[in-house]
């Protein structure tokens, strides 16, 4: 099974490479940043860091339909306004920094490769941007075949995201995945990623790659805040008759309200500040 695996990401490799597809150009970049000089930083990943407002046509819709619900790339980009990046110059030497985040829920590595979302990524790269990936909750999803990639897969493509970024001048960033709100004892968050959130480390370790110990950092910060805040304000718990998209309320401890979000988004931005940039 996996040396199927190895050969089907040589020869996509192979394939993607020499691809020259029409990319959709990103609309939403702000039109004061057209002719100045700025870093794109890309978000590859799943529903936890993705933007749901992206999902729909309009705000509006956003807040019908899924709102609160909040991935933390989506309130990322108020980290990196001008004041914020004077704290991150050991990575980011322009003065304005677009975020564009590509994550989408339910994708694992393997998903997020195979349905052209890294290629258009690639093809849009230009020296010194930044990605920044965070997988494993989908990868690790055993009963999903859509999904599922075993841990040497989930290297494998790790690693090709990583090595194609070097390709184009740009700087890979290997996130673990967030912390989920669940296993908790004696007060303490305990750790239900386990070889997923150990691989992206291998992986860092092995190509020299920066990472961010996002499940640590944010295992840690919830532990210190408490299991009751957050399970109530920073997880999908939500009471009903309370949001429109939610009547009969919802239980769900893996995706983020707005608030939640913004402490995990706060969270990688100290990570950022924390990065050598001579480890890349």
């Amino acid at each position: 099974m996996m040396k199927k695996i190895t050969i089907a990401i040589i020869l996509l490799t192979l394939l993607f490479t020499n691809l020259s597809c029409n990319v959709k150009k990103n609309d939403d970049k702000p039109k004061d940043q057209e002719h100045t000089f700025f870093t794109t930083l890309y978000l590859i990943g799943d529903s936890t860091m993705a933007d749901y407002i992206s999902y729909y046509d309009s705000k509006e819709d956003y807040i019908k339909k899924k709102y609160p619900i909040t991935g933390w790339g989506q309130v990322f980009q108020q980290f990196m306004q001008s004041d914020s990046l004077l704290k991150l110059r050991n990575i980011i030497k322009n003065d304005s920094v677009y975020v564009d985040n590509r994550a989408r829920g339910g994708r694992s590595t393997r998903s997020f490769f195979q349905e052209g979302r890294w290629r258009s990524v690639y093809q849009s790269l230009k020296k010194d941007d930044i990605v920044m990936m965070q997988f494993g909750h989908n990868d690790a999803s055993s009963n999903k075949i859509d999904r599922y990639v075993d841990i040497k897969g989930y290297k494998e493509f790790l690693r090709l995201f990583v090595n194609q970024t070097r390709d184009k001048g740009a700087i890979p960033i290997i996130l673990t995945p967030v912390a989920i709100n669940k296993s908790w004892q004696d007060g303490i968050l305990g750790d239900v990623h386990g070889e997923y959130g150990k691989a992206p480390k291998d992986v860092a370790k092995e190509l020299d790659v920066m990472l961010i110990d996002l499940n640590k950092k944010s295992k840690d910060f919830f532990t210190k805040t408490g299991k009751e805040y957050v399970t109530q304000k920073y997880f999908m718990n939500l009471p009903p008759d309370t949001y429109e998209a939610y009547p009969d309320g919802l239980s769900d401890n893996t995706h983020f309200q707005s608030e939640g979000a913004t402490e995990v988004a706060k969270l990688v931005y100290i990570g950022l500040q924390e990065l050598n940039i001579t480890s890349n």
